[in-house]
């Protein structure tokens, strides 16, 4: 199968699947640093609770995003979309959080970064070889 952008659909089916192996890892790794035990956490870091749980609860969306995405559904394209510009959102409220003086570890910017990047390609996969229009 090819579409419109003449590419083959295999971008797509990798764009999704994807957003649905980083959805569930995002679920499990912030669920353990969520729901560790108090001893635990500490092992964890400087965590700004507020990415923590955003991440936790956006890899819901990522799975859910993903398999959209893996069904050609149009509403996905537009999720991608949203879950990037959510990710844009929490990243600057990060930064206001560090430049306020607040503490945080380097690996949750490189993180987020590594979040932005990817929804962003996985949205211009997604454009591409879906579209946009309804």
């Amino acid at each position: 199968m090819v579409s419109r952008s003449g590419n083959p659909t295999t971008s797509i089916k990798f764009a999704a699947g994807f957003a649905v192996s980083f959805g569930v890892l995002t679920i499990f790794s912030g669920g353990a640093a969520l729901f560790a035990e108090p001893e635990l956490r500490g092992l964890f870091g400087d965590v700004v609770r507020f990415v923590l749980l955003f991440n936790f609860a956006s890899g819901f969306a990522y799975v859910l995003t993903g398999v959209g995405l893996w069904y050609r559904k149009r509403w996905a394209v537009r999720a991608s979309i949203f879950v990037f510009l959510a990710i844009l959102c929490v990243f600057a409220f990060l930064a206001q959080h560090i430049l306020s003086g607040g503490a945080f570890e380097m690996r949750t910017v490189l993180a987020m970064t590594f979040r932005a990047i990817s929804w962003l390609l996985i949205s211009i996969v997604a454009i591409k070889q879906i579209g946009w229009n309804s």
